[in-house]
């Protein structure tokens, strides 16, 4: 079976992208409720709990990524009986992994206090809710979570953005009304619980619906057992290394800088962080194509394919950067108050960590994509280490801003030349790598004059003294046209600068005939005027 590229891609974008406006919006909306109704440290504790479980995580090994990697050459070749062996094979090692998670977190629970340096609310038990928030992660391996993997390795990302659709809209709904009534934290938890439990047995059904030919069912040759073994193996150190950037730095913080640092840290990172889910949905969409991609064409077109991403993901990665530049303090200025800032040295250090985090995601998905974990396996642990060991010394020296800083360097000069290097001797050829690397160059100077244009045209925008009277109540409006405007200025000068620069590369013709092909041809006037004007 070949599968059809494109037409997923733009399917899964779509489906995707509203999910994750979705998810952006309503969690902004909680949130916020939360600040308010029941006070910021419970922000920080929400997020120590999240980082606790992904470290607990590790327990899963990778096998999520093996499984779907492992059914891309079976599905392309139409063999329903290996597929199903695999399927029998994975339910095993997630009822496994599911307890081997259970009983590990009950063991670290009476430490779960010792992460928090003072700020903890007096009116929680932190051991309840940790073994609460412990469950949500036990039960999505329990509930069907091998049944996900069916609809990743056929590219129909769609159909589990559908359901999480409607699943969250229950979870949302219920935690929003807790928060504004009763503001009981225990039970906001235990929603997530049962939702969890709904969106598992919801998505096995639809996978059911749409695959009743695949059940785990069968026994797989010895040789294929050992091999997606290995991988498992090879992923765990990336695994390992994965978790701990995630989590090094929210641990740290709480350890050493407390639960109300930590919720500020968090609040900048829940706008990086839902940037960040909305481009990802370009690489799930993208995934399973890249991986069927990698067997059925040469390295000659896989090449030009990541070149052209490349090229993508530097024009999305660069707009954003230039707009949370501009945008970012006075979004926080209204959302949280001034109060609850971090210096703008810190908003530079999260517009660095994006855009360079965008390139290695780039690159990961193609590690993923191509199964090439074994000859991977040290440099995110190796990254990872670099990360936590420089997190551990610079928090002590400046604070917040080593945190970032660590992260931003680890994954820079670390991670990603070793990553490049893999790429390059492993997927595609060495010729290549230089002529890649000044492209991507190119890239970086030009997203910098990007950035730097726009923030100096940005910065002279300030409305703060604008102020409407609605009765006894003043509403300062000022704050509001400072965002419009400069949203509109970001909206035009980066594009507009990345439109001169690239508008001659072969990059940016494939990229338009791409977009033309998923819109179905409602954007050819824009190739025809780049062809005309080349």
């Amino acid at each position: 079976m070949k599968i059809e590229r494109t037409k997923n891609a733009s399917r899964n974008i779509l489906f995707g992208g509203i999910l994750k406006i979705y998810q952006i919006a309503v969690p902004f909306i909680m949130r916020t409720l939360m600040i308010y109704f029941m006070g910021v440290q419970y922000l920080g504790l929400n997020s120590l709990f999240t980082s606790i479980l992904q470290v607990l995580n590790l327990a899963e090994l990778g096998v999520g990524s093996a499984m779907v990697f492992s059914m891309y050459k079976p599905i392309a070749e139409d063999d329903s009986v290996t597929i199903c062996a695999l399927m029998k094979m994975y339910k095993t090692y997630y009822r496994v992994i599911g307890l081997v998670i259970a009983v590990v977190g009950a063991v670290c629970t009476p430490f779960v206090p010792k992460l928090i340096k003072s700020d903890l609310p007096p009116d929680l038990n932190v051991y309840v809710l940790y073994l609460l928030n412990l469950a949500v992660t036990v039960l999505s391996y329990w509930l069907f979570a091998y049944k996900n993997s069916l609809l990743q390795a056929h590219q129909r990302n769609d159909v589990s953005s559908k359901v999480s659709l409607i699943t969250n809209t229950i979870q949302y709904a219920l935690q929003i009304l807790v928060l504004v009534t009763i503001k009981d934290y225990y039970v906001y938890t235990i929603v997530a619980l049962l939702t969890q439990a709904i969106t598992n047995i919801a998505t096995a059904m639809v996978a059911n619906k749409m695959y009743p030919n695949y059940k785990p069912e069968g026994k797989l040759p010895k040789e294929m057992v050992n091999q997606i073994n290995q991988r498992i193996k090879d992923l765990f150190t990336s695994k390992i290394g994965a978790i701990v950037v995630n989590s090094a730095d929210t641990i740290v913080i709480s350890a050493f800088l407390g639960l109300n640092m930590l919720a500020i840290y968090q609040n900048y990172f829940y706008i990086l962080s839902s940037i960040i889910g909305f481009v990802a949905i370009l690489f799930g969409a993208c995934t399973a194509g890249i991986g069927n991609s990698i067997i059925v064409e040469t390295p000659e077109k896989n090449f030009k394919d990541l070149k052209k991403f490349t090229f993508i993901i530097a024009w999305i990665g660069g707009f954003c950067a230039a707009s949370l530049l501009c945008l970012y303090q006075p979004f926080m200025d209204i959302w949280v108050g001034k109060d609850l800032e971090l210096n703008f040295s810190a908003v530079i250090c999260f517009c660095i960590y994006y855009f360079v985090y965008e390139i290695n995601q780039l690159l990961n998905t193609y590690k993923d994509a191509s199964g090439m974990w074994h000859e991977d396996k040290w440099r995110p642990l190796v990254t990872a280490m670099a990360n936590l060991l420089m997190n551990l010394i610079m928090v002590q020296f400046w604070g917040i801003y080593g945190i970032i800083l660590s992260t931003v360097l680890s994954m820079l000069f670390v991670g990603m030349p070793w990553l490049l290097h893999n790429l390059f001797t492993v997927l595609f050829s060495k010729k290549h790598l230089m002529p890649y690397l000044k492209q991507l160059l190119f890239y970086v100077a030009i997203v910098f004059v990007g950035c730097v244009l726009t923030y100096l045209a940005c910065s002279p925008v300030e409305f703060n003294n604008i102020n409407i009277n609605f009765g006894e109540k003043v509403i300062n409006i000022g704050k509001w046209l400072t965002l419009i405007v400069r949203g509109i200025i970001c909206c035009i000068i980066p594009n507009v600068v990345f439109l001169i620069a690239y508008h001659k590369l072969p990059e940016f013709k494939d990229s338009l005939s791409i977009a033309n092909r998923m819109t179905k041809g409602k954007i050819s006037f824009i190739r025809k005027m780049v062809d005309k004007n080349a």
